[in-house]
Formats: C-alpha cells, sequence, structure tokens
C-alpha cells in the first residue's frame, strides 16, 4: 500500500528558520519530502513555500499531522493548506460561442493530461451542448439574452453559484465566457476562478481585435491567464506567452495563431492551479513551476 501524499502550501511574514522548522516538522512526524520549493519577497517581505511529501509513518495519522502542524503555524503564524496530493480539483468550464478552449482543456483532461474531474460545463449559449455529451459531462445552458435587465443577470449568476455549491466545484474556468461577471459572483468566485484572454502590444480592445492588429501591423500577439476580480481582465496574473507575427499574415491567420497560444496559457494556468502551484501574492502571484 503506497503512502499517503500531501501538498503543503504556506505563506508569512518572511523570518528566520522557516524551511527548518518545517522540515523538521515533517521529519519528526515520519514525513519524507519529495519536492520543495520557496521564495522571498523582498518588497511584500513575504515568504512562500510548496512542499510535496509522503507520510510514511503510520503511527501518524492524518488528523494528528494536521492538528500538530496547525499548532506549529499558529505560533509562526502561517497561512496554509494541506492537501491530498492524490485528490483530483472539480472543474466547472464556462463557454459562449468561441470554443477552442474548451475543447482544448477536453482534451487535455480526457486524455490524462490534466488530473482533474469536469462535473459540469455552463454556457449561456447551446453552440457547444454536442461536444459536452461526446465526453459525457451534464452541459447547462444559462441563457442571458444581450440587454437583459440586471434581475435576469443576478438570476443567472445565482443558477452559477447553485451548480458550484452541487457539484463542490474547486475551480470555475472561463474557456472564453463573454460576459461581465457582477461584482458579487465575482467576489464569490475569488481565488478560484481563472480567465483567459488576448494580449497585444499595443493593446487592442473591443470587436474583432485580431483585425485591429493586422490593421496597425503588430510583431507580437499573446495570451493572458489571471485570477477573476471586479476590475475586467486585470486580476493577479498567473501566465502570458506569446508569438511573433509579421507583415505577411491576414487577421484569420493572427486570429488562429492566437486561439493557440490562448489554449497553451490556459491549460498550464489550469494545470498549476490544480498541483496547487500558485500563491498569491497581493496583486501578483507566485507559481512554483
Amino acid at each position: 500500500m503506497s503512502n499517503p501524499e500531501y501538498i503543503l502550501t504556506l505563506s508569512c511574514l518572511d523570518q528566520r528558520g522557516i524551511v527548518h522548522r518545517v522540515s523538521g516538522f515533517l521529519a519528526e512526524h515520519g514525513c519524507n519530502i519529495i519536492d520543495s520549493a520557496q521564495f522571498g519577497d523582498s518588497e511584500s517581505r513575504l515568504f512562500f513555500m510548496r512542499v510535496h511529501f509522503a507520510r510514511e509513518d503510520h503511527n501518524v495519522n492524518d488528523d494528528l499531522l494536521r492538528a500538530d502542524f496547525g499548532l506549529l503555524a499558529a505560533e509562526m503564524k502561517l497561512d496554509w493548506e494541506m492537501r491530498d496530493a492524490h485528490y483530483k480539483p472539480r472543474v466547472m468550464l464556462m463557454v459562449s460561442k468561441i470554443g477552442h478552449c474548451l475543447n482544448d482543456l477536453l482534451f487535455r483532461y480526457k486524455s490524462g493530461l490534466l488530473p482533474v474531474e469536469i462535473p459540469a460545463i455552463v454556457s449561456n449559449h447551446m453552440d457547444f451542448y454536442q461536444l459536452a455529451a461526446s465526453y459525457n459531462i451534464p452541459f447547462h445552458h444559462l441563457p442571458l439574452a444581450t440587454g437583459a435587465p440586471q434581475e435576469a443577470k443576478l438570476a443567472q449568476e445565482a443558477r452559477i453559484i447553485e451548480l458550484m455549491d452541487t457539484h463542490k466545484i474547486d475551480l470555475v474556468v472561463l474557456a472564453r465566457y463573454m460576459q461581465i461577471l457582477s461584482p458579487g459572483l465575482c467576489t464569490a468566485l475569488k481565488g478560484k476562478a481563472i480567465n483567459i484572454h488576448h494580449s497585444f502590444l499595443p493593446s487592442f480592445k473591443g470587436a474583432k481585435p485580431y483585425a485591429q492588429a493586422h490593421h496597425r501591423g503588430v510583431k507580437l500577439i499573446g495570451a493572458t491567464a489571471h485570477f477573476v476580480t471586479g476590475d475586467l481582465d486585470e486580476g493577479p496574473i498567473i501566465e502570458q506567452d506569446v508569438e511573433r507575427v509579421d507583415h505577411s499574415m491576414d487577421a484569420d491567420t493572427l486570429s488562429a495563431i492566437g486561439r493557440d497560444v490562448e489554449c497553451v496559457v490556459l491549460a498550464r494556468a489550469v494545470k498549476w492551479f490544480v498541483e496547487h502551484r500558485i500563491l498569491q501574492n497581493g496583486d501578483k502571484t507566485v507559481v512554483f513551476k
């Protein structure tokens, strides 16, 4: 029988001996560290740490391990979480009428590249119900008409929250879900929702961004994955990437390249989240790759 494995993440004000005390605690409780990473931010004066370890002493049970670490955490004023390393987080995907990110995440999930469970797909359109059915995942159509009153929007978002509660969702992924979320829903999703959007140098907003970029002759296109906050597309950044483009490429080619970048960037962000590699540092993130 294999030994139980955990992932411990923590942050606190930087101080001497954090690594020593945490690793010493694990050794004293019959645990073996598999890998460990840490970072001290000189600006925020915060220290961040992620430890993947196995509990090898069967005289130390799960409850004792957590209770004893809680005492150490209280003494050192640690903000911490200790999770089962083999638990597959439950992810809800949300999409509108653009499906490349949805399709990519579903393929990675089905092929075992993304260690998650996906109990629900939510959309304000019906375009991808057959795709959801092909993966045997329930599809929830929650329409919201253009220009719908605030009452209708809040009722639709209440259904989203209800689905999250019903399915015990750990992470919501906005896989090109083209609706602005209300402040209330953003608050409910704090720290457990990831969005993806294109990012250009310079930036183009509004309709047909790739056509705008082509018209301006951009040389770089890319994508940004970030946590959802009440500030539209300005939450803590998790991952970004870019591709070089040139004058020979038309707007459709730029769009195709952009879709590929968006898929890769979003998949990385989701994978790092479910592997508990992302710690928030104010308006930024620490990502232990």
